[in-house]
């Protein structure tokens, strides 16, 4: 069987025997063994590996044979894409589109490795081209990272995507994002402002990974310029609900107010992870007065109320949490004050929380709940409170609840720790040695 070289490259068609001057004897461990004709032109225009097979300088080019049937030993996974690449080096050239050799990922990934293995440049480049331009999903990107590296630098450019970026960048995503998920875009808007809300998150949280963005200093006053804006908003709404417009009026800035305090309860949670809470504390502190009486005057039997009550509940006991802890520390009048304030709007809005509520005779009943560990997260928070307070300040709360029949919350462990510190007091302080010497004297 003689080469044919003189033959026009056009007229070559891949598979065909009566036209063939070499065969590729295709074969793996499982037994399968197929031959499959080919053009000894074709292979070695575009493949460096059959250009060596087929060469004088091969070892074996002597033997009876050798030059006209070359054997290739694969992996069963990886036959078909062997056979693939055979048919692709017969239609490859610069004027065919990647678009029309690739047809998809999984596809492109195994005939590029066989590519490389076979050292054909145009199918490299034609399967790099369309795996960095077309979609992965989650699999597939999964296996692009475990063979691409291999391949070296050719096919760099499909993991351009998965690069990490310098830190200017991160930077700037994240006040973007946190400027976003802070604001009051439309409601048509809403899905985007908790994917925001959640990649921010995401992004300062350890796991496995180290976070994305470290907390420095120019973050911290990024985020504590949106938190402040966050606050204007927030005693915008505050002062808006106290007026007496319209019924239509009164339920969009109900709305308002309650996005806010939801935006308000995920921001705490960040500002946590920042272990930049102190602000957001404070303020709302200073707040709490105006905020209880704005909200106790809200009419209890109507949903829109019920549902700002939640949405307060879960910001305050986030604060009374931080200030329980000593997380952040407040002199004792403001502490007092809290827990003056706080203790009976809890105790009130439970009950709230617990029945249903219904909005109207016409519709079903509603119920909203709030996760059990918040109350529990209350009771603990306000003990740790209350111990802290002079035994005079205890006193007056103790009483006050037991009052109540020792309703929710349950201060249990604060009473028996007073009852205790008091009787002991004298003896514990040394007191009782300098009475007895007053008496004797």
């Amino acid at each position: 069987m003689e080469p044919r070289d003189n033959q026009a490259e056009a007229s070559y068609t891949f598979g065909d025997r009566s036209s063939s001057d070499i065969v590729v004897r295709l074969r793996n461990e499982e037994g399968r063994d197929d031959w499959i004709y080919c053009h000894s032109k074709i292979l070695s225009e575009k493949s460096q590996y059959f250009a060596d097979r087929l060469s004088d300088k091969w070892p074996t080019c002597k033997i009876l044979d050798s030059r006209y049937c070359v054997e290739v030993i694969c992996q069963e996974s990886d036959y078909d894409h062997h056979i693939n690449l055979l048919r692709l080096l017969y239609v490859v050239s610069d004027d065919v589109h990647e678009d029309n050799l690739c047809h998809n990922v999984k596809s492109a990934l195994g005939i590029l490795s066989v590519a490389k293995e076979l050292s054909c440049p145009q199918i490299v480049t034609a399967c790099v081209n369309y795996l960095e331009a077309v979609p992965w999903e989650e699999g597939e990107e999964e296996e692009i990272l475990r063979i691409v590296p291999r391949i070296g630098s050719e096919a760099e450019p499909i993991l351009a995507r998965l690069q990490p970026v310098d830190q200017s960048a991160v930077l700037e995503i994240f006040v973007s994002a946190f400027r976003f998920a802070t604001s009051s875009p439309p409601l048509l808007l809403g899905d985007i402002k908790s994917s925001a809300q959640e990649q921010i998150e995401y992004m300062i949280t350890e796991d496995d990974d180290a976070p994305l963005l470290i907390a420095d200093e120019e973050v911290k006053l990024e985020v504590k310029q949106c938190v402040k804006s966050l606050f204007v908003r927030f005693f915008q709404c505050l002062e808006e609900i106290t007026l007496k417009p319209v019924e239509s009026e009164v339920i969009n800035k109900k709305g308002s107010f309650r996005m806010v305090l939801s935006d308000m309860c995920w921001v705490f949670q960040i500002l946590t992870k920042m272990e930049v809470v102190r602000d957001f504390v404070i303020t709302w502190a200073d707040i709490s007065e105006k905020l209880v009486k704005v909200v106790e005057q809200l009419e209890t039997t109507v949903v829109e109320a019920v549902e700002i009550r939640v949405k307060v509940i879960e910001v305050t006991a986030k604060v009374i949490e931080a200030i329980g802890y000593g997380t952040v520390i407040l002199p004792t009048a403001k502490r007092l004050q809290m827990v003056k304030l706080w203790l009976p709007f809890v105790r009130n809005t439970k009950p709230l929380v617990d029945s249903p509520v219904r909005e109207d005779e016409e519709n079903d009943t509603v119920r909203y709940k709030i996760d059990g560990e918040i109350w529990q997260a209350f009771e603990s928070s306000f003990v740790s409170i209350i111990l802290a307070l002079p035994s005079a300040d205890q006193a007056e709360i103790l009483t006050e609840w037991l009052s109540k029949n020792g309703l929710y919350p349950d201060l249990t462990e604060a009473f028996e720790v007073w009852c205790y510190r008091s009787k002991v007091a004298k003896r514990r302080l040394g007191l009782v040695g300098g009475e007895e010497e007053n008496g004797m004297s």
